[in-house]
């Protein structure tokens, strides 16, 4: 079970580096945001997992901190694109 586990963090950090360059290389600003987003959201299964994996529930704290800090971001950067217009 945990190969399986591992296996699947393994896919998720893939695609996490494939989010960041979509972030790096975002033609428009909603892209960016959206890929950060994205990111944010990887980063959280793979602590999720890596949680059940070592037996350490404090990254599910870490897990949670993470997915309220990604979505702050959102909603920040979103403010910010409309008072910038």
């Amino acid at each position: 079970m945990t190969t399986y586990f591992l296996a699947i963090v393994l896919v998720l950090a893939l695609l996490l580096s494939l989010s960041l360059l979509s972030v790096l290389r975002a033609p428009s600003y909603t892209d960016c945001i959206l890929a950060t987003q994205l990111v944010g959201t990887i980063g959280v299964a793979m602590l999720i997992i890596l949680s059940v994996i070592k037996r350490e529930p404090y990254l599910l704290d870490v897990s949670l901190v993470l997915a309220l800090l990604t979505s702050i971001m959102l909603v920040t950067f979103t403010q910010l694109r409309r008072n910038a217009q």
